[in-house]
């Protein structure tokens, strides 16, 4: 789930995507890859004294199992981070294979999910490298908002590189739109620019603007827990059906 831009609803997507795939039987892990540890939070997990993904990183715990943390759903287990996180771009610099860092990490548990879903930071920094080089696909989440659109290229141009240079089995999954005011005229403007720019590309699913979301996250639960029945809930369910039937939920 990558956007260099923030407050796009990357966290929220990873959250609520993870949490209605797991309602289709997939067993899946969060990974909170932001030093702002949101993810973590959004679901009720602590990260101050306990190891989290930077221990992985830095290579100080080295069983990936040990650190995962499961939550009050069934089959859906998080990876933590805290503000730990932010020193690890500086002190993997110097790494031999720095880019393949989180990789390493969670070879060791890919048979244990169906679905990794990795929550990156608003930047392209080395982090973000690491995450695209360990995916298999990128969710990019996009705000129905004009400024929201120009880093697109960019993020997509970064994509094509990781492919090239580091992973060639990374695709795009899609693009999703989010925040979606369907009473704005700016709102419907940009999502016709996001369908007629990148075409098929764009998910079908739409998720809505709601406060439902940050009561949510306030809550520590998805919104398909929070508020099951809720528009914003069903258009999680129909994003998870999406993914599934395009192959990027087995």
């Amino acid at each position: 789930m990558s956007n260099q831009k923030g407050g796009v609803g990357k966290t929220t997507t990873t959250v609520s995507l993870g949490a209605a795939l797991v309602e289709y039987g997939r067993r899946v892990l969060l990974v909170d890859f932001d030093p702002q540890g949101a993810l973590s939070a959004s679901l009720g997990v602590q990260t101050m004294d306990d190891p989290t993904v930077y221990d992985l990183l830095m290579g100080t715990v080295k069983d990936t199992r040990s650190v995962i943390t499961h939550t009050f759903i069934q089959d859906l287990d998080v990876l933590p981070a805290n503000i730990d996180l932010s020193a690890a771009e500086l002190q993997l610099v110097n790494e031999v294979a720095r880019e393949q860092a989180l990789a390493r990490a969670l070879r060791q548990v890919t048979g244990d999910y169906d679905v990794i879903l990795i929550d990156c930071q608003p930047s392209l920094g080395l982090l973000t490298i690491n995450a695209l080089t360990a995916a298999h696909g990128v969710i990019i989440p996009l705000e129905a908002e004009y400024f929201a659109l120009r880093g697109v290229a960019l993020l997509v141009e970064t994509i094509e590189k990781v492919q090239d240079r580091l992973n060639p089995a990374l695709e795009l999954d899609g693009i999703l739109i989010t925040m979606f005011d369907s009473r704005t005229i700016h709102a419907r403007e940009v999502s016709q620019r996001v369908r007629e720019a990148f075409g098929d590309t764009v998910f079908d699913t739409v998720i809505p603007r709601t406060v439902k979301f940050p009561d949510s996250s306030v809550a520590a639960k998805p919104i398909t827990e929070f508020a099951s029945s809720h528009p914003a809930a069903e258009a999680y369910r129909r994003l998870a059906r999406e993914l599934i039937a395009r192959g990027g939920a087995p």
